[in-house]
Parts: structure tokens; sequence; C-alpha cells
């Protein structure tokens, strides 16, 4: 098993060799061939390995390769740690990965990038499986820098396209806030703990000042902030949308949003153990969500519509961690991937079709003309907004729950109100996607068509776990099978149960009744009266300002830190280093060759001269010399 388990990530790292080295040469005809057998050999052992665990996941495989660093009392192992929580995450990562590989055969065909493209996505399942698979904190974020790493890469893929290239470096330079924070952490941590493997740290823990505790947890939070764009680091996450859409799928849905969530979820002993950053996480997460949700109301671009849904997606997974709710996070985290990879992989498939024409505005009516991509994004979005007896339904209920069950009534209240908003966006983004008619340019229209098969299949892959996965591992809720799997890694979580025939019942059916009330919202002022929005925003015109505006964080953050620090880095570079640092150099040159000019009379050329200033120095000379001995 120790063999299979270090295969996984080796496989798509040597793809990620391989495409790139001999991608223009040997694999030119078929560029694309090695990345797609590492990644789908990479399922099959994380399958088999996923399935010993479900056998026996009551037992962890903790083992180590080498001593990757040692330096004094500090010494870091290269080794794996695999339970039911990465379970859990090689399916999500393991298979969407594998997905979006096939997906990008029909997307990306033709572009003058392919095997480069390719050679990116093996490199970020080999980043991603190093997260999930390491065994200590320092492993986790090598994987960590390297998601970050192959997102900038692939966002700014086209990096001819100067808004691509932008996209790319702003996901970079957000991420290094969070990253510090990350860092931060663990070096209180090995200071604290004297180690950064798990099981040392945690089976520290107990014994440690919990002020010590609430920092480390704190600090670990801010990296989980930026990796999971969760208010205020959000704002890399919708102009990541820029990349290739298989890329969007990727990032939001199996890599590198998730990589925050899950840190802290295998923190969970760690974290647990400090009620002050349990409310922070539960806090920002909860305010996340719904400041996403407002803000994708008015978005027109379908792919940034998707993005602002999984800001608030991850918010309510953080919200559902702080408020103790560990089982029912990752649970959510488990459905969403599947769900979400087949939204963002669903509007790849009508940009495609629509010329790569992303603007919902000049959509419409294309479920005559697309039915497999229109009903696959249906059952996608009645699982993102959680829809009876829909994956989302059953895992986002499970958070409410658990919220109204650990008594944080007005938390619970604003996970309603935002599961209201995600029902009228995600249904507007298919009313003025698949309904009335179409609003495109004649030659735009003649081109439309359902994508190749390469694109499709994935597409109706993806829709069952939308499906049927609630109802497969979540029944019944807050005690399933996810619960009883999850168990020996969230092993001492106290809160009340739904009462499946009481008040849990109550609270499933006051939020499905929200849903539909939200989806029937979005149906009236989208279809029966599409004057309503525009004289809604007419009406309350700031409000409608902020939200398309994304609230004016863009605008915050160009005046509160990018002028700033432009203007110190100017001032930097014409004060101090023009008039201070070359000033100084300039000016020693400036005295040394004026006092040349003042010596150079000196230099006459006549024998008379010289030999009188010799004379003249001897006779000055001995004076002194009499001089200091006569005294």
């Amino acid at each position: 098993m120790h063999v299979l388990i270090t295969l996984i990530p080796l496989l798509p790292l040597a793809g990620f060799i391989v495409t790139l080295v001999f991608g223009r040469g040997l694999l030119a005809r078929r560029p694309e061939i090695v990345s797609l057998a590492a990644v789908t050999a990479s399922w099959v052992l994380s399958m088999i390995v996923v399935v010993h665990v479900f056998g026996a996941h009551d037992k962890t495989i903790d083992f180590n390769l080498f001593t990757w660093i040692s330096a004094g009392s500090f010494h870091v192992q290269w080794g794996y740690l695999v339970d039911s929580l990465t379970a859990v995450m090689l399916i999500v990562v393991s298979t969407i990965g594998m997905l979006v590989h096939y997906y990008s055969i029909g997307y990306m065909r033709g572009d003058g990038g392919y095997y480069r493209f390719f050679a990116y996505l093996n490199l970020f399942m080999f980043m991603m499986f190093m997260l999930i698979l390491a065994n200590n904190y320092l492993l986790v974020f090598l994987g960590w820098e390297g998601v970050g790493l192959c997102s900038y890469l692939l966002i700014s893929f086209w990096f001819h396209k100067k808004s691509a290239s932008q996209a790319g470096k702003k996901a970079f330079l957000v991420n290094r806030v969070g990253d510090w924070g990350f860092m931060l952490g663990m070096f209180l941590m090995f200071v604290t703990f004297g180690s950064l493997q798990f099981g040392k740290v945690f089976a520290k823990v107990p014994f440690v000042s919990p002020g010590i505790v609430t920092w480390i947890s704190l600090l670990l939070f801010v990296g989980a902030v930026g990796k999971s764009a969760q208010f205020p680091l959000h704002v890399w996450l919708p102009d990541a949308m820029e990349g290739p859409t298989p890329v969007s799928a990727l990032i939001h849905a199996a890599t590198m949003v998730n990589a925050g969530v899950y840190m802290i979820a295998r923190s969970y002993p760690l974290v647990s153990h400090s009620h002050t950053a349990m409310l922070v996480v539960m806090i920002v997460g909860t305010f996340t969500a719904i400041y996403a949700a407002c803000i994708a109301l008015t978005q027109n671009d379908i792919k940034k519509v998707i993005a602002y849904s999984t800001i608030s997606s991850l918010g309510f997974m953080f919200m559902a961690l702080g408020a103790g709710a560990w089982v029912a996070a990752i649970f959510y985290l488990f459905a969403h991937g599947f769900f979400k990879g087949l939204l963002f992989l669903g509007s790849g498939s009508v940009i495609h079709s629509m010329s790569d024409e992303q603007d919902m505005r000049l959509m419409g009516g294309l479920r005559k003309k697309l039915p497999l991509t229109f009903w696959a994004m249906l059952i996608g979005a009645l699982a993102n907004v959680g829809l009876f007896p829909f994956a989302g339904f059953w895992a986002k209920d499970e958070i409410l729950g658990g919220d109204f069950a650990a008594h944080y009534y007005l938390v619970w209240v604003v996970g309603l109100v935002t599961a209201f908003i995600t029902a009228v966006f995600m249904f507007r983004l298919m009313f003025l996607t698949f309904w009335g008619e179409n609003r495109a340019s004649a030659d735009v229209q003649h081109h439309i068509h359902e994508s190749a098969r390469t694109m499709t299949v994935p597409l109706v892959i993806l829709a069952i776990p939308a499906a049927l996965l609630g109802l497969v591992v979540g029944l019944p809720p807050d005690g399933g099978f996810m619960h009883h799997f999850l168990s020996p890694v969230f092993y001492n979580v106290e809160q009340e149960h739904f009462a499946w025939a009481g008040r849990g019942g109550a609270l499933l059916l006051v939020s499905l009744v929200i849903v539909v009330a939200g989806i029937y919202t979005a149906y009236v002022a989208y279809l029966r009266r599409p004057e309503l929005p525009a004289r809604a925003a007419a009406r309350v015109p700031w409000a409608y300002q902020a939200s398309q505006r994304k609230f004016y964080m863009d605008e915050f953050y160009d005046v509160a830190v990018i002028r700033p620090v432009m203007g110190f880095a100017l001032w930097l570079a014409d004060v101090v280093d023009t008039k201070v640092i070359d000033g100084a150099v300039n000016g020693l040159a400036r005295g040394w060759d004026g006092f040349g000019r003042r010596l150079r009379p000196l230099q006459t050329g006549r024998a008379q001269s010289y030999a009188f200033a010799t004379f003249a120095g001897l006779f000055v000379l001995i004076i002194l010399i009499r001089y200091i001995w006569g005294a």
C-alpha cells in the first residue's frame, strides 16, 4: 500500500516532465497522451487506496520515505498520511482532475500551447496530491505553494492577453499575503511544539497555553483565507476566470480553493481547542457567504457568476467549521466539487458553442441547441442551490442544521438568506442562458452546436454524483455514512443531531421553502416579467452599482494598497536610489574629480620645479623631525 500511495503523486509529476520536454517533438501528434495516462493511473491507484480505507477506516496509514530537511534540531520527513479525510479528498481531486484532463482534449484542441497546457495540468495534480497526502505542515506548504504556482501558470496561460497576465499576477500576489500567515503559523508551531509533524503537534496541543494555540490557529487561517478566497483576500478568484475554462473547473472544484478548507479540517485537533479561532473562522465564512452571493446577483459573465458562487460556497464550509459542524463542512466540500465542476465545464461547453462569448445578456434559447449541456447544468444548478433531493440539499442543510443546533441563530438566518440569493442568481444564469430568444449575432447563432463527446461525457459523469451523492452518503442527515466514515478524524465532535422526524425535519423544510422561493423569484424576474430587474436597479441604483462593482473592493485595494505601494516604490527609485545612493556615489566621484583638478597645476613638466618641490619637502621634513626630537 505504501508503494501505491507514493505513486499517486509521482505519476503526474512524471507526466509533467515528459509532456513538457517531448510535447513538441516525439509527442507532437498526441501531446496529451502521457498526461492522460498519468492522471488516469493516479485515479485508479487513488480508488484502490480509497477502497482500502473504506475497509479499515479507523486505521491510519502514516509513513516516512526519507529525511527531507535536517538542520540542527529542525528535522522534516518526506512522508504521507492516509485516513478517511484523505480518502474523501482523493476521490474529489483525482476524479475531477481526471475528467478535466479529458474535457480539455476538446476544449483546447488547436491551441498553440496545447502540450504545455496538459503539462501544467499534470503539475497541478502532483502539487495537490502532495498537499492532501502530506503528513506534516511543511510538506503541505510545498503543495500549497505549488498549486499557487500552477494557478499562476494556468490563469495567465493565454499570456498574450493583458487581462489574463494581470489576473495571473493578481492571484499570485494576493495568495502571497495568505501564505505569509501560514508561514508565521508554522514558525510559531515549531517554536511551541518542536515539530511540524501532524501527530507530534496534535499530541501536545492539550499541554500548551490556549493563547498560543489561538495564535497558531489564526495564522493558519490567514493562509486558508488566501487560498480559499475568503474576504478580504477573495479578489483574485473572479479574475482567475481569464484562464481557460478547464482551469476554472480544476481550481474551483478540485484543487486550489479546497486547500484552505482541507488544511483547517486537517488541523481539527489544534483549531478545535481555541473557541476564539473557531469564532473567527465562522464569522469570516458567514460574511463571505452572503457577501459573494450579493455580488453574483448582478454579474453578467457566466463564469464570474459561478466564481462568486464558489466563494459563497467556501464561506458556507468555513461557517460550518467554525460552528463545529466539521463533518458537514467536508460533506459539502465533497458534494460541491462535483456539482461545481459540472457547472464550470457546462459553462465551458456554452462558451465554446457561442464562439467564446461569456456575456449572458448575449445568450438565450440554448436549451434546444445544447440539450445535453442544458440538462447537465440544470442538475448542477439544482444541486448548487440545494433543492431536494440533489447533493447540495443534504450537504448545505447539514451546515444550516449545525449552526442552529449550536445556537448560532443569527448565522443560521444569514445562511438562509444566502441560500435564497443563491437560488436567485443561479436560476438567473439558467434563464438568461437557456430560455427565451437567442440574443447573439446571426454569425454566432449560425455556429451554435453541442460540444464534442470529449466535453459532454465528463458532464454526464459529473451529473450523476451531483444528483445522487447526498442520497448515498448523506442519509440520515447528521448521522449518515459520511459521519460514520469521518468519525475517526473528527473524533470529539459534540453537537445535537437533526432528529429527522422532529426539529431537524422542520429545518430542512424551511430551507427547502427558501430555495423554492428563490427559484420562483428568478422565474418571475427573468422570464415572466423581465422588466423587473431594470426597475429594481433604477429604484435603488446605489445598491445595484455597489453589487455590480463588487462593493468597490478592487477600488479599495487600488487606493489603500496598490497606489501607496507603487508610490513608495517610486519614491525609493527616484529619491533613495537616484538621489541618496547614486547621489552619494556620484558626489564622491565629483569630489575626487575636483581634488584632481586642483592638483593638476602641479604637473608642469619642468625638472627644476620638481627638484625645488623635493628640496622644499625635505627641508620641511628635517625641521619637523628636529622639532620632534628636540621636544
